[in-house]
């Protein structure tokens, strides 16, 4: 595999985190791999996705958690949700420099170099 793809350095702003909300754990630029774990239920990480490393292009703020809310609970704790891009080559073998981006809650992702 390829390094992750190269993202412009963008500021994040402060009023997008929750009031009492922990930090996010990336910062834009981190290289992050999303975790190959599965859940039961609801699930909104990609399975394409899942034990690929791409690089935080920014954080996109604080948001209930998809998984809790499909089953009509609070959602809470509220979590960092992240956009993520991937080279297209790592994920399907060809691209030509193309990339994707996805959005990716903080729980389904580890340093990029995690063992």
């Amino acid at each position: 595999m390829g390094e992750p793809p190269a993202v412009a350095p963008r500021a994040f702003d402060p009023p997008y985190l929750a009031p009492g909300a922990a930090a996010p754990r990336f910062a834009p630029g981190a290289v992050v791999r999303v975790k190959r774990g599965a859940a039961p239920g609801h699930m909104r990480t990609p399975w394409y996705l899942r034990g690929r490393t791409g690089r935080v292009e920014r954080v996109c703020g604080h948001f209930a958690n998809p998984e809790e809310l499909a089953y009509r609970r609070d959602g809470e704790p509220v979590l960092p949700l992240y956009r993520v891009r991937f080279a297209l080559a790592d994920l399907w073998g060809d691209g030509d420099g193309d990339t994707i981006d996805a959005e990716i809650f903080e729980h389904w992702l580890e340093p990029g170099d995690a063992p």
